[in-house]
């Protein structure tokens, strides 16, 4: 973080247009509270964990894995990342591999020899946790199970849902014998009727995983902007007509102090895949 800039800066990736409402929204907010606020948006992950690594950004809205790739990048670099905040909608999460009811698969095992469908590469919902699972019941993705990726927006980590919609409708046009998604997802395609009620089960769950965090450099995490920007938004209020709506479009209704406990999966993922090497080696052209 800057010392002798002012106003505090936050990364963001442009994954949807909404995040420019969102974001222009919150820093009306939090300037009504005189914190001097402003928003930097992205369109990967990598090129902003790279900025924050170079001090362009002083506290980043990360995925999962972008959270992963700042904290091993500034590790190497002999410095701590730390946690400051998440949504409530961030923690507890699980991923679903999903089948079509009378498809004939009743058990993981089943899998062997056949496609599933995942999301974007990068995607740790769809893709990276849930092909774990998989690698830790015995089935290695790529040899014993043919993965079908829908790549879109690849650099913004699956917060486009547009890949796992896709492997959900490839399962029901009958293309692969699975999907994975996120339980959220599953809920939505749904409601959509990508998933009509009734025709689908659900085969295997992962265990809770936690999503999204604003990340920063521990050793700076006293200063008065940051501790400010933590105050402001453990405080914000669902029942604050002002904000709701910006909430309801965040996904959230309370914002809660940031762990890293829940992290534990997707840090198996990538060292099973090696999916960090490429950002950090990045990083290390970095001044």
């Amino acid at each position: 973080m800057s010392q002798s800039r002012k106003t505090l800066l936050l990364g963001a990736v442009a994954y949807d247009p909404k995040v420019v409402t969102i974001w222009e929204g919150f820093r009306d907010f939090f300037a009504a509270h005189e914190l001097d606020f402003d928003v930097v948006l992205f369109t990967n992950y990598e090129r902003q964990v790279l900025a924050h690594l170079d001090g362009a950004v002083d506290v980043a809205w990360n995925s999962p894995l972008a959270w992963l790739q700042f904290e091993a990048a500034a590790a190497r670099r002999g410095r701590a990342a730390a946690a400051i905040a998440m949504r409530d909608s961030d923690r507890d999460l699980s991923s679903y591999i999903v089948v079509r009811e009378g498809g004939g698969v009743g058990s993981l095992a089943e899998l062997r020899g056949k496609t599933i469908a995942v999301g974007a590469s990068d995607s740790p919902q769809a893709t990276m946790i849930p092909l774990q699972l998989l690698r830790e019941q015995g089935l290695q993705p790529g040899r014993d199970v043919e993965v079908r990726r829908f790549d879109v927006l690849v650099g913004k980590h699956g917060d486009h849902i547009g890949g796992e919609r896709d492997a959900a409708r490839a399962l029901m046009a009958g293309e692969v014998a699975a999907a994975c998604m996120i339980d959220g997802n599953h809920l939505l395609f749904a409601r959509e009727g990508v998933l009509p009620a009734g025709s689908t089960k659900v085969l295997a769950q992962t265990p809770p995983y936690d999503h999204c965090n604003f990340s920063v450099f521990a050793e700076l995490q006293d200063d008065p902007r940051l501790r400010r920007f933590v105050e402001l938004l453990l405080g914000m209020s669902y029942a604050d007509a002002a904000v709701r709506p910006l909430m309801d479009l965040e996904g959230l209704k309370q914002w809660l102090p940031g762990r890293i406990s829940g992290y534990a999966q997707l840090e198996r993922a990538c060292a099973a895949t090696s999916a960090l090497a490429p950002l950090l080696a990045l990083a290390e052209g970095l001044p």
